[in-house]
């Protein structure tokens, strides 16, 4: 029996245009791909060639004639738009109830138990805001006072933000793991607590580092990962694949320090045979540019991608499958510096793959999970409608 493989890589931020209740979320008029596309001189030549500019209703007039591989767009049902429901829902686990979001800071008991836990005797923040721009404003005040900076975005996250040289990685990490502790009871119900650590000597330099952390909430459902690991295929979670599942599911993994460092990654995995899932996440996309709205750095990062991916291409074996998609998205041509409710693209190339296949617009990610379970003969999860033999 011969071995069977999926690579999925998840650009993270990547959307191609708003979701129909956008405007629940405050993001009527948000569409990464189009947004970068009109506002720089974009050239994608190899996604174009798998089918991206072939999306439907993208927004996008130019189109390939020979298109490489499958292509199509998700559209996000769970509650939310960020990394951790969206890698979740792409897995085959949907979250219907949404988690708790912030937008005064966070409550005073909440503060004072995290205080109490941690033995720091001060906060610095509590505020909703963006992470670049906080460590300008309170950068300075934490150097002096060695006080962690606390503050929330548009999602449900507690970040934790502290200078390497004032309060070591491994005490910030420690912070973290009391922080999910207290996040975890149903009154504050958080997604995820983020470790921001960062280095610098004054507002102007103020740099945050590849030592970030993600701690997610334990309570999501059955995903693939799970199913794949119990019948003895490989999971191989690349960047912060790992933070997002809380290690769950998974058989080895790798972190990197951002995306030519996960492109690398990759290809070194695929280039060992093994019967299972290659899971990436290339973080660049969306903690670099999307959230400083950087549209020239956008762009250059795809393009660093796109001149990638024949690389990634050629080392496929006959029988891999390669599926690129995103999480959310992340314009950066919008006043927001938050994530954005969007579809996500669906790129499947295969050697033996059909070409030029429409794949529509589909009405969950998780129909990405239940192409990849049907593939290896698995049983499939509640959410998800497979596409596997559109692409056979």
């Amino acid at each position: 029996m011969e071995k069977k493989r999926v690579i999925i890589m998840v650009l993270d931020g990547f959307g191609v245009g708003e979701l129909p209740d956008a405007s629940t979320y405050g993001d009527v008029g948000s569409n990464t791909l189009k947004g970068i596309y009109e506002n720089t001189s974009l050239q994608l030549p190899n996604l174009k060639k798998l089918g991206l500019y072939n999306i439907p209703e993208i927004g996008i007039e130019e189109k390939e004639e020979k298109v490489m591989g499958c292509f199509g767009k998700a559209q996000e049902i769970c509650a939310g738009k960020n990394s951790p429901v969206g890698h979740w829902e792409i897995s085959g686990y949907v979250k219907e109830k949404p988690f708790t979001t912030y937008p005064n800071g966070f409550p005073t008991e909440l503060i004072e138990e995290f205080k109490k836990e941690t033995g720091v005797t001060g906060i610095i923040g509590n505020v909703r805001g963006s992470g670049t721009e906080l460590l300008k404003q309170y950068g300075e005040e934490h150097l002096k006072t060695g006080y962690p900076i606390i503050y929330t975005s548009a999602d449900s996250v507690f970040q934790i933000a502290a200078h390497e040289n004032i309060v070591p990685v491994e005490t910030l990490y420690h912070w973290c793991h009391i922080a999910r502790k207290l996040a975890d009871k149903p009154e504050y119900n958080i997604g995820t607590i983020i470790a921001r650590p960062f280095v610098g000597d004054n507002k102007n330099n103020f740099v945050r580092t590849y030592h970030r952390r993600d701690y997610e909430a334990s309570t999501f459902g059955r995903t693939m990962l799970d199913v794949l690991q119990e019948n003895g295929k490989q999971v191989i979670a690349i960047g912060k694949i790992e933070d997002l599942f809380g290690g769950r599911g998974i058989t080895k993994a790798i972190h990197t320090e951002g995306n030519s460092d996960g492109i690398y990654k990759t290809i070194e995995e695929i280039k060992n045979p093994t019967e299972g899932l290659i899971f990436t996440n290339l973080v660049d996309f969306d903690m670099l540019y999307g959230h400083r709205n950087d549209i020239v750095g956008y762009q250059k990062a795809l393009e660093y991608f796109d001149v990638q991916l024949p690389k990634i291409m050629q080392e496929l074996l006959q029988d891999d499958i390669l599926i690129i998609t995103a999480d959310h998205g992340n314009d950066p041509s919008t006043p927001s510096t938050d994530h954005s409710r969007e579809y996500t693209p669906i790129l499947v190339y295969g050697k033996g793959l059909k070409q030029g296949v429409e794949l529509g617009v589909r009405k969950t990610y998780a129909d990405i999970s239940a192409t990849v379970l049907e593939y290896f003969g698995l049983p499939t999860l509640p959410w998800g409608t497979s596409f596997l033999q559109e692409i056979q």
